[in-house]
């Protein structure tokens, strides 16, 4: 990412374009292509420049040639869901997801992404009660029929949320792990949480919901551009959340952004004990997966899940197959969709702000999921699942049917 002055994450060696990108990253990528099938936007479109290969070559253009930024360029980058599916993919090993993080955080700081009037929603995710009590009355209004929740994509939001308390303190109590509740997800689908904390209090161990202790990852700044935001909120997370207990997180965005601490919190006071809270954050399904055998056996439940892989947890985590080994004892199948992983257009924030593409990227997985004739789908992210059901897709997060399993078991 890039930032201002002293916020700036200096790279090796800089173009000294106005996008200031590194320039041994800009020359891994050979043009090869393989990136292409992997791209969503470049699925949809076929345009070259929506893609990862044309969107580097954009850059090379304007930071090697002097090409000008105008609406065109800032359209490729606009654009790009940052799934980041093209990594994989590149014999390379092309840091694309870099390179888009960096473009556009220099366009933010040109004022020529996220205009100031989209400013306060990004802030407000830093402000836990502040966002309980907007989504609260947009609850409200959404009873009243005053917000077009089914245009917007909305879920039906809560009006109330019973507390998520603690069984532990992993300040104090040995073996007791924190379970990140971020921003959103708990503000939407605190429900979630409580599914999760259940199945790793049925694995023996105490939890502590981080609440507003740490009320957002910055994962959505990051991705907007919006690098002092990020680490604002990455400065708080690693104050607070202090100490050596694992730090388990049920949002494949979150936690793919929290394990990036090393790199969003460099260069600056805060670098190492960034990388150290980094070091311990682990997706809860991976680390459930090694605890498997630890929970109560029950009978599975008698539905046929699809499983949906959130770009974040399988291109940038790289630990999605935790999803099945936990979720398999607990449903009578699992099946696999057949696209290969590819991004279902939500992206964090990008279904709301690029609406016509997420819609066009969505309905390729929508085909997807109807071949696997599944009862419903998982997913572990919660921008996927919102995205999803927006379309009319029956959505769990998979440790709510493991949760509603044992609950099932013990009755």
């Amino acid at each position: 990412m890039t930032a201002t002055g002293a916020d700036r994450v200096g790279p090796s060696a800089v173009t000294g374009g106005p996008l200031g990108l590194d320039v041994e990253s800009l020359a891994t990528c050979v043009q090869c292509g393989l990136c292409l099938p992997h791209c969503p936007t470049w699925r949809v479109t076929g345009d070259e420049a929506l893609s990862p290969r044309g969107r580097i070559a954009v850059m090379r253009s304007v930071e090697l040639d002097g090409a000008p930024v105008d609406e065109t360029v800032v359209d490729a980058f606009a654009t790009c869901v940052q799934c980041r599916g093209c990594e994989p993919a590149c014999p390379c090993g092309v840091p694309f997801g870099r390179l888009i993080e960096e473009t556009r955080a220099r366009l933010v700081e040109q004022g020529r992404l996220v205009p100031r009037w989209q400013r306060p929603a990004f802030a407000v995710l830093g402000h836990h009660r502040l966002l309980l009590a907007l989504s609260s009355l947009a609850a409200v209004a959404q009873r009243l029929r005053l917000v077009p929740s089914r245009r917007l994509g909305l879920p039906r939001l809560p009006v109330r949320r019973s507390r998520l308390v603690a069984s532990g303190d992993p300040r104090r109590d040995e073996g007791a792990v924190w379970l990140f509740t971020g921003c959103v997800m708990d503000a939407w689908q605190r429900e979630v949480h409580r599914a999760v904390q259940t199945v790793i209090e049925a694995a023996g161990v105490t939890v502590r919901p981080t609440g507003d202790l740490a009320p957002c990852c910055g994962a959505l700044h990051a991705h907007a551009g919006l690098t002092a935001g990020t680490r604002r909120l990455a400065r708080r997370a690693v104050a607070r959340l202090d100490g050596e207990a694992p730090v388990l997180v049920d949002s494949a965005g979150c936690g793919a952004h929290l394990k990036d601490y090393a790199h969003v919190l460099a260069s600056t006071p805060s670098a190492e004990a960034g990388a150290a809270l980094a070091r311990r954050v682990v997706d809860v399904h991976e680390w459930l997966a090694e605890r498997v055998d630890a929970l109560p056996r029950v009978e599975p439940l008698p539905v046929r899940v699809a499983v949906q892989d959130p770009c974040h947890l399988r291109h940038v985590q790289k630990v999605h197959p935790a999803v099945r080994r936990v979720l398999a004892p607990f449903v009578a199948e699992l099946v696999e969709l057949d696209d290969e992983g590819l991004c279902c257009g939500a992206g964090g924030a990008y279904s709301v702000f690029e609406p016509d593409l997420a819609r066009r990227i969505r309905e390729r997985k929508l085909a997807a999921v109807e071949r696997a004739g599944a009862d419903l789908v998982v997913s572990a992210n919660p921008g996927c699942a919102l995205h999803l059901a927006a379309a009319g897709v029956a959505v769990r997060h998979p440790l709510e049917l493991v949760a509603e399993a044992l609950a099932a078991g013990s009755a």
